[in-house]
């Protein structure tokens, strides 16, 4: 099913989401004139309210993922490199921010994103004619890349959140150009010829959020999915420049021995993927506030896509992208 274009506003005149799945992008995320039975109270907002930006930068050699998060009382962000020939993370970066000064997010999608901590740097930039710069410098590790303009559409889902939270909204990017250099140390990389997307997600949600994910892109095919939290609000195909709706995603895979293979296909038998992990980048954090177990494996989507129960299938082959589990305590 292809999408409608976005609504002008998250919320309508009387404070009620826009639920739905769209193509396009929205020009501000404001929760503030939300109106029942999504209405929270100030304070509950503060401590639920989580907003992040993901890059993710690939080619054959090299992968990259980037993320600024602010979760309202504090914020974090990290970055990685995975060098696939070699199977391992050649560089990282993790870092925990001071409430307020460390991080911040961009009001939505189109926006800028920005940390700091001491001499640590990660910005991504807007440009015009819907082109982005992401820089970091963070000590040995270092990126400068461009990416865009999109080939395809944006992804816009909002929809509500279960057991606990309210309300959530994404902007999902399909594959762009990408171009670049990054710094491992004494090692360069050439980021030329690859491929970007992003992940801009804003939205009041519970305390104990879980999720599972998988997005992978080239610039003429790419997908995203998710489990837990959003059901199935995000999951989405693009395909020769269009954006379409998939249905509920399953992901079976070994939770103690997650770099197994994975298999991940969606009820509506639009999508049937296999997934051979290279490699991971693991985090598990226990605050005295918080906690979060993380483990973002790297590696290969094969298998087939469609548009519709009566379209040819597509073959997937070696689609280069990420699995996700993720459970917080925020």
């Amino acid at each position: 099913m292809m999408l409608p274009p976005a609504p002008a506003h998250l919320l309508d005149a009387d404070g009620v989401p826009c639920f739905g799945r769209y193509t396009g992008q929205l020009n501000a995320f404001d929760w503030a004139a939300l109106a029942p039975p999504y209405a929270r109270g100030a304070l509950w907002r503060l401590f639920h309210h989580k907003r992040w930006h993901y890059v993710a930068l690939s080619t054959p050699t090299l992968f990259c993922g980037v993320a600024i998060v602010d979760l309202g009382w504090t914020s974090t962000a990290f970055a990685y490199a995975f060098d696939r020939h070699k199977g391992k993370i050649v560089a990282s970066f993790s870092q925990d921010g001071i409430p307020g000064l460390c991080a911040s997010v961009a009001p939505h999608a189109g926006g800028s994103s920005r940390f700091r901590f001491l001499s640590h740097l990660i910005s991504i930039e807007a440009q015009p004619q819907q082109r982005y710069r992401l820089q970091l410098d963070c000590g040995h590790f270092g990126i400068d890349a461009e990416f865009g303009p999109p080939v395809a559409p944006t992804l816009l889902a909002i929809g509500p959140v279960a057991e606990g939270g309210s309300v959530h909204a994404t902007q999902k990017s399909g594959g762009l150009p990408l171009w670049g250099s990054v710094r491992c140390g004494a090692m360069g990389y050439s980021l030329d010829d690859g491929v970007a997307s992003f992940d801009y997600s804003n939205g009041l949600l519970a305390r104990e959020t879980e999720w599972r994910w998988a997005s992978a892109h080239s610039l003429d095919l790419g997908f995203n999915l998710q489990a837990g939290y959003f059901g199935a609000h995000e999951n989405a195909l693009w395909l020769d420049g269009q954006l379409y709706a998939l249905g509920r995603a399953h992901f079976d895979f070994n939770p103690d021995n997650p770099l197994a293979p994975w298999h991940v296909w969606t009820e509506d038998d639009l999508l049937d993927l296999h997934f051979k992990p290279e490699g991971a980048r693991r985090e598990d954090k226990n605050l005295w506030l918080a906690a979060s177990r993380y483990i973002q494996p790297i590696g290969t989507f094969s298998g087939w896509v469609r548009t519709s129960a009566q379209s040819p299938k597509r073959i997937v082959a070696q689609l280069a992208g990420v699995t996700e589990s993720h459970r917080s305590r925020w």
